[in-house]
């Protein structure tokens, strides 16, 4: 009888668990169904820089009067790593060129280095994502650029965190339409 108090206990334990685990939600990219024209033949995207509530683990909304509302749903991977590597795979699906998030895996350098940093990566309750920030494309030889980006996505403030989740996949997609054109010509 002495195997059964320790066996409840880890059930309870798990049930707890299971219980009061936030669930997650991973983004997914968007259709391509373009090509862009890129002045690179390799680009090597660096580690964005995300403001902390963008950084954080916790889905997020910004209500009007510029308060956080966070829930209880968690993104499912990192969102400095998760939108670093969306923005490269965007890049490299929309060029046909060798593009990868660092480090750098291949053994011959890149053509150019592109450094994203955002200002504002936030979905408002008015239904309006929005993101603001600047590049800077590093060319080893060539001229070095950098511009600025503001872009927004709407979408449903009562659709929950899928919504949420939706928009920033669309927004990445965006900025990495945007870069192509503007930085990587």
């Amino acid at each position: 009888m002495t195997f059964m108090k320790p066996l409840a206990t880890a059930a309870a334990l798990a049930f707890l668990t299971a219980c009061g685990a936030p669930d997650s939600i991973a983004v997914q990219t968007p259709a391509i169904t373009e090509t862009v024209r890129i002045g690179f033949s390799s680009v090597e995207v660096k580690d964005v820089s995300l403001p902390s509530y963008a950084a954080a683990d916790e889905v997020a909304q910004q209500a009007p009067d510029g308060t956080m509302v966070t829930s209880k749903v968690l993104w499912a991977d990192a969102p400095e790593r998760a939108i670093g590597l969306e923005l490269s795979r965007n890049l490299a699906r929309l060029t046909k060129r060798r593009i990868a998030s660092e480090p750098w895996p291949f053994e011959e350098d890149a053509a150019a280095s592109l450094d994203v940093r955002f200002a504002d990566l936030v979905a408002g309750t008015d239904g309006v994502f929005r993101a603001t920030g600047q590049y800077f494309v590093g060319v080893y030889e060539g001229r070095e650029r950098s511009g600025q980006f503001e872009l927004s996505v709407a979408y449903d403030p009562d659709g929950g965190p899928g919504a949420i989740a939706r928009a920033r996949g669309q927004i990445v997609l965006d900025l990495a339409k945007f870069i192509a054109r503007e930085g990587l010509r």
